[in-house]
């Protein structure tokens, strides 16, 4: 048996105070020569939000938040992996693992815990199992190659069966939707359905001369991420060394690198409507005060030649928000994933779906894994 062990953050004030004293030392370039974002974060929202950062923001509020669930760490595969465990009071609750990406955390999942595992209706409860990423916030490092999202996905395969669950779910967008449908590709035996806000799945050249107002939303996202979005991936699948150099030695880098990535892949105007400022500081502190930067950016590095999209036989289902980057219709998706249990088309939300519209993607998950079984 790997050992279980609780685990709880308790950042030292010398690091929040070493944080606050970098945000105010921070040296700026100067403003950018457009009226709108399209040369980068614009300066005046990085000043708005470090000064806020700086004397506003209460990093022990998010870590109450999260000292308020049962967390812990396990040893796979020679790396700590944290998570958070919590037990639904509902005694048929059905085991739910939900992954999240970059620059995401196990933050982004806070306001769903409370509806997936204590809903009004038992028939809906869900024993959550929310990991952190290998390199991501207050997981283990891997210190070797080979950490992409296969490895990853028999990972959380062991993980749950660690935990006593020999038939599960799992869910999951970005890279978290990558090793979920990982989970499913696999198909180890343990994993009943999965469910992506995210769907991986390539056009089918035989529709291209007729697309559905979707595809061509689709294609036109895709477009959009080739012309003005794919400069950070390039950079952390080719070089994430060379880049957490830069982020681990400064606040405002890090904050600006991730703040730009919530407004353009969200369902959100210019004032980051959908989402408080603490929320977004919450998942910028973290990955600050872990130093993950470089470590997180290598999922890029290791996952991004071996992406595949074999075909899929385990029970999915897929909810497409209307601002998500990646999007794919039903008969596209149709081509990789033979028993597609579950579809629907929403009216809002983006990439960050369980932070953004925590209603909506609380719904879309149980509305999926109803129409799911743990038997057979």
């Amino acid at each position: 048996m790997t050992t279980i062990r609780p685990f709880r953050v308790d950042i030292a004030e010398a690091q929040i105070e070493d944080l606050k004293a970098r945000i105010r030392a921070a040296r700026l370039p100067e403003r950018e020569t457009v009226d709108d974002w399209d040369q980068g974060i614009p300066l005046a929202v990085v000043r708005e939000y470090a000064a806020y950062w700086a004397d506003g923001y209460d990093w022990r509020a998010c870590e109450a938040t999260l000292n308020a669930y049962p967390q812990f760490l396990i040893e796979l595969d020679r790396v700590d992996i944290h998570f958070l465990h919590i037990r639904s009071p509902h005694e048929n609750a059905r085991p739910l693992i939900l992954t999240h990406g970059w620059p995401g955390s196990v933050l982004e999942f806070i306001e769903v815990i409370e509806p997936l595992t204590n809903p009004d209706d038992p028939a809906d409860a869900f024993h959550l199992v929310i990991p952190s990423l290998p390199g991501f916030g207050f997981s283990g490092k891997p210190t070797e190659t080979g950490w992409d999202i296969a490895r990853i996905a028999r990972v959380w395969n062991d993980l749950m069966l660690a935990l006593g669950y020999d038939r599960y779910f799992a869910q999951g967008g970005d890279w978290g939707s990558g090793v979920t449908l990982e989970i499913a590709r696999q198909n180890l035996g343990a994993c009943a359905a999965v469910h992506s806000n995210m769907v991986l799945a390539l056009p089918d050249p035989a529709t291209m001369a007729d697309l559905s107002d979707l595809e061509k939303r689709a294609a036109a996202r895709m477009q959009y991420y080739q012309d003005k979005e794919s400069g950070y991936s390039s950079i952390q699948r080719t070089r994430p060394q060379t880049i957490g150099y830069a982020l681990a030695d400064s606040a405002v880098g890090q904050m600006a690198w991730i703040l730009e990535k919530f407004r353009n892949w969200s369902d959100c105007d210019d004032s980051f409507s959908g989402f408080s400022r603490d929320a977004l500081l919450d998942t910028i502190t973290l990955y600050w005060l872990t130093n993950s930067a470089a470590s997180s950016a290598r999922l890029y590095w290791h996952s991004f030649s071996n992406m595949g999209f074999d075909p899929v036989s385990v029970p999915m289902g897929g909810t497409i928000f209307p601002k998500e980057l990646f999007q794919t219709s039903r008969r596209w998706a149709e081509k990789r994933f033979s028993s597609i249990i579950y579809w629907n088309e929403v009216d809002k939300g983006g990439h960050f779906a369980a932070l953004e519209v925590p209603q909506i993607f609380v719904e879309e998950v149980r509305a999926c894994f109803r129409a799911a079984s743990l038997s057979g």
